[in-house]
Formats: structure tokens, C-alpha cells, sequence
């Protein structure tokens, strides 16, 4: 059988189907990540042998810049749809979620990770640094809709806002597991260097360039536009090329491409807030997004029959169960603890700490820049962790908001 063929009709058939899968979630009520997951193990299943391995060790710069793709194309998707501006009374919520939240959740997973799974330091830390970011990938049931939808809740502004930050603001402390790892080797390296330039520098960087694109492209899209009729652009792909280069600039510059991307969304939706072409950026990005992830999730299916757990202890089910159902949720409760929202919306945005293709693309970029001790462990506990989320989160995330969208009171968005 012609495997070039059977992956393309393979992928065809994902691409097809997602076409539907939104309104099957809705009537099902469980998120389509699950059933792409099921069909991957399924497909790998009934043709073992022929089609690509899907292990991320074994083609680990496919991986890297598949998942690399999808996130950043998630991350300008996310930012196009927050129809909130931006101030720290507005944002509270998220910036808790994050500077305490993420913090909290790296933490305790390292400190686990070192004394419980008894990995070595620059392992521990890697494990909680790649597990902190929840995932704007697979977070779509729980995210606030389309641009200019007027009323949306604070549960889904929140997560929104926490996925399109926080995978970037998990980045410097990748780079501390890495440099850690240098250190032990005794190769020339200091946690100094690490503050200045991965923790201090990268990350303005991401926030000065992605600012100032995101203006840039404002201007030229709805400013010259106005003046100049020819230039006024009627193609959603704007958005993934606009992806691109604000990634390749602050990548080549040596900044944190993930904040700039979703920063430059978040800018240029506000430009002009209320104009109709930002529904267009966005439904051709969600569509991006969603062929990419169908793919991505029927890979990650045939991974798990082809040997990327059998490096699973049951420390690392109870350390994965744990870091799901009690790090997250404690960790993000005691950061919103002040806060005046509802019990019930505290306790959803505590509980949907989903994890997803970008805890892969950490992990291979980590594995790329250093050689770590415990690869095969670290493959196992990031690969169940993600599986249980894809299953727990996925079946509950549709009635829980239908739930909380039915009991509480909209908000609505502050101009």
C-alpha cells in the first residue's frame, strides 16, 4: 500500500470531517479533540507498519515545527477574538492566573517532579515549566466566540486570555531547565545570563515588536485603506501571513515569538474595534487552526499506540492525575481567591487547565537544545498528562459552560 497515498487520503478525510465537528461537540456534548484521538489510535491501529511513526522523539523537528505552527496560528486567533481592551482592572483575572497561577503550578510540578518522580533538577523544572501553559489549541469549548459577540462570560475571558499569554510567559523558564542542564554539566552557563537576556529581554521583546506590528498593520489595513480604496484588503488570510512575520521578525531577533504573535492580534483587533473584517481574520484562522489540530490529534492518537507511554510508572499516573486535578485547580483558586466572581466561575476556570500541543512543541524544543536525562520519562508523563486532559476536559467542557452560560450573568465587555 502506497503510504503517501494513505496519508493523504487519511488526512482528507480529517480535514472533511472537521467541517462538521463543531455542531456534532455541540450536540454531543464532547469536545472533537477526543474523537480525533480515537481515530488516531484506531487508524494506527488497522495499519501498523504503514503509515509515518508518529513518535515526536523519533521526528523531532516535524514535531517541533507542526505543533510550533498550530500555536502560533491558535495564539492569533486568540487574540483577534478578545474583544476586551486591555487594563489591569479589566484584566485582572488572567494576569493572576498567570503571575501567580503558572508560577504556583511550575513550582509545585518541579518540586514533585524532583522528589517524587525522583528526576534529576533540570528534568523537574523542564516537567513544570512544560506543563504550566494551558493550551489555546485545544481550548476552543471554553473560550469566548467570534469577534464583536457583545456579551461573554468572565469564566471564558479569563481562559482566553490565560492561553494566549501564558504559553509565552512559560518560555524563560524552558530556557531555565536548559540552562540548569548546562550548569550540571559543568559547561558555561549562569542563572544570571538566563534572567537578563531569556527572562528580561526576550519577553519585552515580544511585547515592544508585537505591539508595535500589530499598530503597523492597523494602519495599513484600516487607515491607508480609507484613503487609498485599493489597498483595502479583503482576504482573511491576512492573518496567518501577518502570523508569520511578526513570528519571524521577533524570532529573528531573539525575542518570544509566541507573546509577540498574540500580542500583535490583540493590538490590531483594537485598532478599530468594531469593524467587520476582523470576522474575517478570525474565521480564516480558526479554520487553520482546525485542520492543523485534526491532523496533529491523529498523530498524537498513533503515538500512544506506538510506544510514546511505555515509559509510564504508575508514579507518573498519580503524579499526572495530581498535577491535573490538584495542582491546576488549587494553584489557579488561590490565585482568583480575591477576586468577586462567582464560586461557580472560579471553580470552572480552576478546573480547565487544558493541556495541549504546546507542552509538545516545549518538549521538543527543550529536547533539541540540550540532552536531557530522563527523555523517555518526560515523553511519557507530558503525553498521559495531555490525554487525560483531552478525556476529562473534553467531556465535561461543553455542559459545564452550558451550565454556568444558563445560571450565570453575562457581562458585558467593557468599551
Amino acid at each position: 500500500m502506497d503510504q503517501y497515498i494513505l496519508t493523504l487520503t487519511i488526512v482528507g478525510f480529517a480535514a472533511f470531517t472537521m467541517a462538521w465537528m463543531p455542531a456534532i461537540s455541540k450536540r454531543t456534548q464532547i469536545s472533537y479533540s477526543v474523537l480525533y484521538v480515537l481515530a488516531g489510535v484506531f487508524i494506527y491501529t488497522i495499519f501498523p507498519g504503514i503509515l509515518p511513526v508518529p513518535l515526536p522523539q523519533i521526528h523531532q523537528n516535524a514535531s517541533l515545527h507542526l505543533t510550533e505552527l498550530v500555536v502560533i496560528i491558535s495564539l492569533m486567533g486568540t487574540g483577534i477574538k478578545i474583544d476586551r481592551p486591555f487594563t489591569f482592572k479589566n484584566w485582572l483575572s488572567p494576569l493572576k492566573l498567570i503571575f501567580i497561577a503558572m508560577l504556583l503550578c511550575i513550582a509545585g510540578a518541579s518540586i514533585l517532579g524532583y522528589t517524587f518522580l525522583e528526576l534529576d533538577l533540570a528534568s523537574a523544572v523542564l516537567l513544570g515549566a512544560v506543563l504550566a501553559p494551558t493550551d489555546p489549541v485545544l481550548a476552543a469549548d471554553v473560550q469566548v466566540g467570534p469577534p464583536n459577540e457583545r456579551l461573554k462570560s468572565e469564566t471564558k475571558f479569563a481562559l482566553t486570555a490565560e492561553a494566549g499569554l501564558n504559553d509565552g510567559m512559560a518560555f524563560p523558564f524552558v530556557w531555565l531547565a536548559i540552562t540548569l542542564g548546562v550548569i550540571a554539566k559543568g559547561s558555561d552557563a549562569s542563572l544570571l545570563n538566563w534572567f537578563a537576556i531569556d527572562f528580561l529581554y526576550k519577553i519585552l521583546a515580544g511585547l515592544v515588536i508585537g505591539f508595535l506590528s500589530g499598530k503597523a498593520c492597523g494602519y495599513l489595513v484600516f487607515t491607508l485603506s480609507k484613503k487609498y480604496n485599493y489597498l483595502k484588503p479583503m482576504d482573511g488570510f491576512l492573518a496567518i501571513a501577518l502570523t508569520f512575520v511578526v513570528y519571524g521578525i521577533t524570532e529573528l531577533l531573539h525575542g518570544y515569538g509566541f507573546i509577540s504573535v498574540f500580542i500583535s492580534a490583540f493590538t490590531l483587533r483594537h485598532y478599530e474595534k468594531e469593524h467587520d473584517y476582523h470576522e474575517e481574520l478570525h474565521s480564516f484562522t480558526d479554520q487553520s487552526e482546525r485542520l492543523l489540530i485534526a491532523i496533529l490529534l491523529i498523530l498524537f492518537g498513533g503515538a500512544l499506540v506506538n510506544g510514546i507511554l511505555d515509559a509510564l510508572t504508575w508514579k507518573m499516573v498519580l503524579f499526572a492525575l495530581g498535577f491535573l486535578l490538584l495542582i491546576r485547580p488549587l494553584a489557579a483558586y488561590a490565585s482568583l481567591s480575591g477576586s468577586k466572581m462567582h464560586l461557580k466561575e472560579k471553580l470552572a476556570i480552576s478546573f480547565f487547565g487544558i493541556r495541549g500541543m504546546g507542552s509538545v512543541f516545549y518538549l521538543c524544543f527543550a529536547m533539541k537544545e540540550f540532552e536531557f536525562m530522563f527523555e523517555n520519562e518526560l515523553w511519557a508523563i507530558v503525553a498521559f498528562t495531555i490525554l487525560i486532559s483531552v478525556i476529562i476536559h473534553g467531556i465535561t467542557a461543553t455542559s459545564i459552560m452550558n451550565h454556568l452560560k444558563e445560571n450565570m450573568t453575562k457581562e458585558k465587555i467593557p468599551e
